[in-house]
């Protein structure tokens, strides 16, 4: 009985085989229609698949957008950096523009100045409380730099040395309202006329110019130069041009008022002129007279 049964199994396990492998055989012929089972597989297969596809499609497309948000925030934040940078880059090119364009043009001044020696310095401090009064350079004493040396700039005279230090300098503007800061000056025309630089007008931006004979006469537009007799200034720097003159106050001679070639409230790039000529002794005219 027992050998029955197991003959029975494997004669059931034998037919298996055969009606599964027909049915593979079956399913892979080329047939035009497909069996109520194959469709009703394949239609089932296809819904379940079509009811998780698009909640799959929908979280992948949410992680995606995500992804694709906070690249967008990291390009922006690299281009604003850039735009930063770029911006900052376009200010130091300006800035060097500018510069270069100042030390060109005391280049050119420095090749038409005469009887002197020319000292380049660059301002490095200015008192917001003293803007038109003083600025420091960083040239000093061990560049050559002495008191009372003559500071131009391209476009002309803008002060003197007030006090030297080891390394830098104090410059005294023409604009300074300190009533001993004279420079001797003479006016340019057919008749040299002398006089001297003497304090600031800051409602009218104008220099004085004092102590001219009251009998000459003086010009608008006339140019302004240093005349070398004071010693330490060399002849012909620029100072400036007429705009106005009147009679001083007890009218004895005249006053006159000149534009200055240089701006006072920008300056940047500056020489300090070193005179080649002697120095006069003064002293040695005091003597005289008291013989």
């Amino acid at each position: 009985m027992p050998q029955f049964f197991l003959n029975k199994r494997l004669i059931i396990l034998l037919v298996s085989i055969i009606i599964l492998v027909a049915l593979i055989g079956f399913s892979m012929s080329e047939r035009e229609e497909l069996s109520w089972p194959e469709q009703f597989l394949k239609d089932t297969t296809g819904w379940v698949q079509n009811i998780f596809s698009k909640p799959q499609q929908f979280v992948a497309g949410f992680f995606e957008d995500v992804r694709d948000l906070q690249n967008t925030y990291t390009e922006n934040k690299e281009l604003k950096s850039r735009l930063d940078e770029l911006a900052k880059l376009k200010a130091d090119v300006e800035q060097l523009k500018k510069e270069n364009q100042e030390l060109r043009e005391v280049i050119d001044a420095e090749t038409s100045l005469r009887d002197y020696e020319p000292i380049h310095a660059t301002v490095i401090g200015r008192n917001p409380d003293q803007w038109n009064e003083l600025l420091i350079i960083n040239k000093g004493e061990v560049n050559g730099i002495e008191q009372n040396m003559a500071v131009v700039t391209s476009s002309g005279l803008i002060g003197k040395v007030k006090s030297v230090q080891q390394f830098t300098s104090t410059i005294q503007l023409l604009s300074s309202m300190d009533p001993a800061n004279r420079i001797s000056a003479e006016i340019d025309g057919d008749e040299t006329i002398y006089g001297t630089i003497e304090g600031y007008d800051q409602d009218r931006d104008l220099l004085r110019l004092k102590r001219i004979p009251h009998d000459v006469k003086i010009e608008k537009g006339q140019l302004v130069v240093t005349s070398g007799l004071g010693g330490v200034f060399p002849e012909g720097l620029p100072i400036g041009k007429i705009v106005d003159s009147e009679p001083d106050e007890q009218g004895l001679t005249q006053v006159a008022y000149v534009e200055p070639g240089a701006d006072f409230y920008d300056i940047k790039q500056v020489l300090v002129v070193k005179r080649v000529a002697m120095q006069p002794n003064f002293n040695e005219l005091s003597e005289e007279e008291d013989k």
